[in-house]
């Protein structure tokens, strides 16, 4: 399929020359990674190896932490190679492959919001009836729906794209993206354009639809509510809500950066704007879940005290 291509590599031309400065950035990208991975990892043992925490929310929650570690191993380790190489250059198999890494990652992310959106949903508006109509065969079967539907939509898409061909290799960003390689297509591009354009409104109206009407019903219940209702709707929405604005804005700032013309701002801000919804996003929920779920902070001090005790001892 990808014989008809007429480039085996691409240049990623968003790169420029910092000298010595490369090995600063380079450890400020292996830092953020580093605690990336220990914060996720600690977040998914935590969930798994305590059966207070089996619960709808916190299964969601621990899909989210894998698919966030998911992302993060398409991309860090590629900024790190590129950062410290003198030619910003990869292979057309390799480069597919982070576009189905980085493209399934942001699907899953937006999938797994939406459905967090809706165990909340159940959960505020009828805690009656929320242990029957959340059950653990329900729970599989969405988290299956979270992982497969993104993997199975971003597959057709790239082998959609690697059959283009493509007259240039050239890539203005610091990693490989659909859209970009849609750029350099000299052949016609009007059934993956179609398909595109379907998948994108179908999914996104889907969700934005599903989201804002959860919010809507939890917001009518809270004002009806008791004050101890609120503060419960409050302490299990609030990081959730804070989550999806951060990664709506930083998607926002992906889109903004790849359709429009940027070459009048400072490529460092470019390069921010790019990968701020990859990188801050897999920093954030892990802060923002820790600290204001008061279970999961807890068994987080529990395992690293222990730990801490195990090698003291």
């Amino acid at each position: 399929m990808m014989n008809s291509t007429q480039v085996s590599y691409f240049m990623l031309a968003a790169y420029f020359d910092t000298r010595i400065l490369k090995y600063f950035y380079f450890l400020i990208i292996l830092s953020l990674y580093v605690l990336i991975i220990f914060s996720n990892l600690l977040l998914i043992v935590v969930i798994c190896t305590n059966r207070s925490l089996h619960e709808p929310m916190y299964m969601f929650l621990c899909s989210l932490f894998v698919n966030e570690l998911w992302g993060s191993a398409g991309l860090f380790p590629f900024l790190m190679v590129q950062i410290l190489s003198d030619i910003h250059m990869v292979s057309l198999y390799f480069c597919f492959l982070q576009v189905f890494s980085v493209h399934s990652y942001v699907n899953n992310q937006f999938f797994t919001l939406t459905i967090m959106s809706y165990d909340r949903y159940l959960a505020i508006c009828d805690p009656l009836q929320y242990s029957t109509r959340m059950t653990f065969h329900k729970v599989a079967v969405l988290v299956a729906i979270i992982w497969l539907y993104p993997f199975i939509a971003i597959v057709l898409i790239v082998s959609l794209s690697s059959s283009l061909q493509l007259c240039g290799n050239i890539i203005n960003k610091v990693y490989c993206d659909n859209h970009s390689i849609l750029k350099l297509a000299c052949s016609d591009t009007s059934i993956i354009n179609i398909y595109g354009l379907i998948a994108t409104f179908v999914t996104v109206f889907g969700l934005v639809i599903s989201i804002i009407y959860t919010y809507v019903r939890i917001l009518q219940v809270c004002f009806s509510a008791s004050k101890q209702t609120q503060q419960r709707a409050v302490s299990t929405c609030t990081p959730h809500l804070a989550s999806l604005l951060n990664f709506s804005f930083g998607s926002l700032f992906e889109i903004v950066q790849s359709r429009f013309n940027m070459n009048g701002v400072h490529p460092m801000l470019r390069i921010f704007l790019s990968l701020y919804f990859l990188t801050c996003q897999p920093l954030f929920n892990p802060v923002m879940y820790g600290l204001k779920m008061s279970k999961i902070r807890n068994m987080c001090k529990r395992l690293l005290f222990s730990v801490v005790k195990k090698e003291s001892g």
